[in-house]
């Protein structure tokens, strides 16, 4: 049973720090890349940044490039995402999942389209003073 939980939301003021935690079970975790997405109300789903499988190798949307960090234990079956100088505009449901390098993805960070095929329930993050 493929699980991916997404935790450490919450709500922040904007310039403040975020840590989120997405722990995974039911698969080989060092098989797979991670992304991290978000959801905003009223908007669509986008991808915000992934890992590759080793962690040798990340990628950022445009907009949080610079002030959002994306890591991962493998022996934790966890992937973080330390996010700083956090935004009102960063205020989302962020999701986790698996990702795959994929030509016909339904999704780009950056200069990379991705599938994402495994997704963990969200966690709330909300900026605001």
């Amino acid at each position: 049973d493929v699980q991916l939980q997404a935790s450490g939301g919450g709500l922040v003021q904007p310039g403040g720090s975020l840590r989120l935690s997405c722990t995974a079970s039911g698969f080989t975790f060092d098989d797979y890349a991670i992304g991290w997405f978000r959801q905003a109300p009223g908007k669509e789903r986008e991808g915000v940044s992934c890992i590759s499988s080793s962690g040798g190798s990340t990628y950022y949307a445009d907009s949080v490039k610079g002030r959002f960090t994306i890591s991962r234990d493998n022996a934790k079956n966890t992937v973080f995402l330390q996010m700083n100088s956090l935004k009102p505009e960063d205020t989302a449901v962020y999701y986790c999942a698996t990702v795959l390098f994929r030509q016909w993805g339904s999704f780009i960070i950056g200069t990379m389209r991705i599938s994402a095929d495994y997704w963990g329930k969200g966690t709330l993050v909300t900026v605001s003073s």
